[in-house]
């Protein structure tokens, strides 16, 4: 097999780790997945920088951690000087382009501070995080946000869905008895079947986005980040996806009602939103959870086209394939919904990486249980290209000689994520002033512990309790391990790179070397 040459970077959006058949579902069924993992690495035990869309995708993109790149939640931008996957890979002349999602957020004002605007070639790849926006859709498409010029709205309208926003009226909506629309924002209509065809839903269409892309990119080499809207809300999936699982189908709920009895705060405020009072109902559920499956399943159907593509044009033979997912869904686990904070369901992320360097054939379905963190992927890139990874930059650390088999020597013990809640009502719950509500999170092979700024922390034993349903946070028999997990949480934030501007071996051909220039300090 030959070097890497392109690499399809696939991401779906609120994938849970264990919603695989490769990862142990026993129900549901992703052969086409799984035979990737048969191809490569399944990395078990692979954690995001940030249970949140936006900021976790921004640590993918960056190799940075949230705080230090600075995009801490949906809203927020990345600063215009942080680097990104494309401006890595510029050197090598990789095309980096985007099918799907990024939820990138544009640094409007310091666009504007240096003149820069999207009608200009660099001005558009900084706007849009550097990727070649060949078919940006971040998926949130409500009428009163949505574009008019939106592509997938015209795409639908080309193929007879009428209205003024087809995404919401047919890709995310069923059909009444009567003929009424019944919107997938209401979670009720999540068992039937969307209005759209499957051929025509945003699953299908962003893969047939990627593959013209791949098919239309010659023989430069490339990134394509197919970047899956869904299973994210609205949980609504086309027909015959819709049915395909029932409530029989589903994980066990992992709650417990002690879990409810004096929870930590921040725990309790997150459990009085929306989705979490929603998802605390059977009924919530067993309606959700099998149409959540039948998006996936819909997914590994597209990626088993995309893989068919790479096989007959001879593309597997130089192209690293990543999958993996932005962050979980706890679905009613632990009595909340959406993701956001630190238990496995949210945080953990499935992570297969095909290499079809030759290299890597000894590790070819192999499953790898070292602790990896989303930023591992920017470094794993560059070294797939032969690059030296800028490490005065990236946080992260190559996954490329695991993949190949080498001997990595130490690696890290633990992993480490964070959270910006302020944007959340839990904030105005308890009173907090956006710059109190911040969270880390570090895990290792046995304990988990959470730092909240101004709380108690979260400790769980994952060996005793690998279902993290008892907080010993406050438990006086924990006091060593909390101070030995805070000094860990300690180190790693003391790590941040934030002199980005000079690198390491710089530093060290500078040293000491003033006295060169004429410049004598301290000689009597």
């Amino acid at each position: 097999m030959a070097s890497v040459k392109n690499i399809l970077f696939i991401m779906c959006d609120q994938l849970r780790w264990d919603y695989l058949s490769c990862t142990g579902h026993p129900f549901l069924k992703t052969p086409n997945i799984d035979r990737l993992a048969s191809m490569g690495v399944r990395f078990d035990r692979a954690y995001v920088q940030s249970p949140v869309c936006g900021p976790s995708r921004a640590c993918y993109y960056t190799g940075r951690t949230a705080f230090s790149h600075g995009a801490t939640w949906n809203f927020v931008p990345l600063p215009i000087g942080e680097l990104t996957i494309g401006d890595y890979l510029a050197p090598k002349g990789v095309r980096v382009a985007v099918a799907g999602k990024t939820h990138f957020r544009t640094d409007v004002d310091g666009m504007a501070r240096l003149g820069l605007t999207r009608d200009t070639e660099i001005g558009l790849k900084i706007s849009e995080g550097g990727f070649e926006p060949w078919e940006r859709d971040d998926g949130e498409h409500p009428d009163p946000i949505v574009s008019p010029t939106l592509p997938y709205n015209a795409y639908l309208r080309a193929h007879g869905y009428e209205g003024a926003n087809p995404w919401n009226e047919f890709a995310n909506a069923a059909e009444g008895p009567n003929g009424e629309i019944l919107s997938g924002w209401q979670m009720r209509n999540s068992h039937l079947p969307a209005r759209v065809k499957e051929e025509h839903s945003e699953t299908a269409y962003i893969t047939n986005r990627a593959m013209e892309f791949m098919d239309s990119a010659g023989d430069a080499p490339w990134l394509m980040h197919l970047s899956y809207i869904k299973p994210h809300w609205p949980y609504m999936a086309p027909a015959p996806y819709h049915a395909i699982y029932g409530k029989a189908d589903l994980l066990p709920r992992n709650a417990d009602a002690a879990e409810r009895v004096n929870p930590h705060p921040v725990y309790q405020a997150f459990m009085q939103m929306d989705a979490a009072t929603s998802f605390a109902r059977d009924e919530v559920r067993e309606t959700v959870g099998p149409a959540y499956m039948g998006l996936i399943k819909q997914i590994d159907d597209h990626v088993g086209r995309v893989l068919a593509m790479l096989e007959d044009t001879g593309r597997m033979k130089d192209t690293m394939i990543v999958f993996t997912s932005d962050h979980g869904d706890y679905l009613g686990d632990h009595w909340l919904g959406e993701k956001e904070l630190f238990h496995e369901a949210s945080v953990r992320v499935p992570l297969i990486i095909y290499d079809p360097h030759s290299a890597a054939d000894a590790t070819r379905g192999t499953v790898c249980d070292r602790l990896v963190e989303a930023i591992d992927l920017v470094p794993t890139f560059m070294e797939a290209h032969d690059m030296k990874p800028a490490y005065h930059r990236l946080e992260g650390r190559s996954l490329l000689p695991i993949l190949r088999g080498e001997n990595v020597g130490e690696w890290r013990d633990f992993v480490f994520s964070e959270l910006d809640y302020s944007f959340y009502r839990a904030r105005l719950t308890l009173g907090r002033k956006p710059a109190e509500c911040r969270i880390y999170m570090v895990r290792d092979a046995r304990w988990k512990y959470i730092h909240f700024t101004g709380y108690r922390p979260q400790l769980f034993d994952l060996q005793d309790d690998p279902r993290e349903l008892r907080d010993l946070g406050e438990s006086p028999d924990h006091a060593q391990v909390r101070d030995t997990m805070r000094e860990k949480l300690f180190d790693r934030l003391l790590s941040r790179r934030n002199r980005v501007t000079v690198s390491d071996e710089a530093v060290e051909e500078r040293t000491n070397k003033v006295r060169e220039k004429g410049i004598i300090i301290g000689e009597w």
